[in-house]
């Protein structure tokens, strides 16, 4: 199938979903002239429906009837398509058969998905298959995880840039996000709990550091927080980051697929600050038990539905409003080992589940295409910071995205550099 003709530059699956709405109101709006962005679905008259609100941008866009239950319709789509982007989920439900069309067709994908036994499956049966026909297979281009990978990117090449060495301990905050829950990001959780509930080998995969880096296991002390803690050099109560089980393994798999450049001590880990003293304690003791009891509660049999009713469903979102009103902020903090010290900010305005994430899945397929067939350009199951890069950097920007890094101590002797504690 690899090098049959292609009419549709960007196929949209799942189109007529809440995010694949969001996503071609995005693509209507920023997509450059003369690119074919094409709508595909299950239903044809859904499409029509979701082309028709779109206005006179998307009227001559095509549409495409596909399902995830009929490969079919999935090869077609892929032979036909130079970038497929799935917003489909739960990914492992949904999304297996979308990555193997893809895989074998020599298309670009991208997705949303925070699934780490997803990105798992798809790693260990497509990598070399993408690497053969030249399928760019790039995961996780929403919230879950750019911010992350690409905070991670930037302190990185500023260090190179620098001569500064690797990067040792590394720690990205969360410092602000305002926004609803996704309804698909509660679904996926749901459906890896039950994976993980009936098959209990399952929760090695999910509970391995380094679950989606092919092998590679970096350095050595790297561990997971699942407790609170104070922060030894801010003296500040900290927490796990929620989204941290998925982007920290995203972030490795950028390491391990470019072959350990972030350096043999690097680690890294993704943590909240919740303040001094008592009250900061309390805050950082009451995410945790939220968090797991959250996990719990989906965990166990009787209490599934209490948790649907007091969580969003699947295609569900907050209106316009709430989303432009949204935000979120993260700081990547890292040493070299030179001793250097350097910090990048990644930020948005706009609901980071939602408005924000529709920009970066939509400027994913753009960087994709506009790149497709690159000097340099790989296949495999890769990430934004490895498949997209510099290139996603500017993207981003060019949409207000705050993307920036600096230099934030100055160079001292690297046996004088206290260490940032275990990542």
């Amino acid at each position: 199938m690899v090098g049959m003709a292609r009419d549709i530059d960007i196929a949209l699956f799942g189109a007529t979903g809440f995010v694949g709405r969001l996503v071609a109101e995005h693509l209507v709006q920023t997509a450059p002239e003369g690119v074919v962005v094409a709508l595909a679905g299950r239903s044809l008259e859904r499409l029509e429906q979701v082309r028709t609100g779109l206005g006179p941008g998307a009227e001559g866009w095509p549409l495409v009837v596909a399902d995830s239950g009929d490969p079919a319709t999935l090869r077609a789509l892929a032979g036909r398509s130079r970038v497929v982007v799935s917003t489909v989920g739960p990914y492992q439900r949904h999304g297996i058969p979308v990555v193997e069309a893809c895989a074998a067709a020599g298309t670009d994908y991208c997705d949303l998905t925070g699934e780490v036994l997803f990105v798992r499956e798809v790693v260990d049966r497509f990598h070399e298959q993408a690497r053969e026909t030249g399928a760019r297979i790039v995961v996780s281009c929403g919230f879950d995880s750019v911010p992350s990978d690409l905070g991670v990117h930037l302190v990185h090449r500023a260090a190179q840039a620098d001569g500064a060495g690797g990067l040792t301990d590394t720690t990205l905050w969360a410092r602000e996000g305002k926004g609803g829950f996704s309804g698909g990001t509660v679904d996926s959780l749901r459906v890896q709990v039950q994976r993980t509930r009936e098959d209990p080998a399952l929760r090695r995969v999910v509970g391995d550091p380094f679950a989606l880096s092919g092998g590679h296991r970096g350095a050595p002390g790297q561990r997971e927080h699942w407790r609170p803690f104070v922060e030894e050099h801010s003296g500040r109560w900290a927490a796990p980051f929620f989204m941290a089980p998925y982007n920290t393994r995203v972030v490795r798999r950028s390491d391990a697929l470019r072959d350990g450049a972030y350096g043999p001590r690097f680690r890294y880990r993704e943590l909240v600050a919740t303040g001094r003293g008592l009250r900061g304690r309390w805050r950082a003791h009451a995410m945790v038990a939220a968090i797991g009891g959250l996990m719990g509660a989906m965990a166990t049999p009787g209490l599934g539905g209490i948790v649907d009713r007091l969580l969003p469903s699947p295609g569900e979102g907050p209106s316009r409003e709430q989303r432009e009103a949204g935000s979120f902020r993260t700081e990547t903090m890292t040493t070299t080992e030179d001793g250097s010290r350097y910090a990048a900010t990644v930020a948005a305005q706009g609901d980071p589940g939602y408005a924000a994430t529709s920009v970066q899945l939509g400027q994913s397929a753009l960087v994709l295409l506009a790149t497709r067939g690159g000097e340099g350009r790989e296949g495999g199951v890769l990430t934004p910071a490895v498949a997209l890069g510099d290139e996603l950097v500017d993207a981003l920007r060019a949409q207000g995205f705050t993307l920036e890094v600096a230099r934030t101590g100055p160079v001292v002797p690297a046996a004088a550099a206290a260490p940032a504690g275990p990542s």
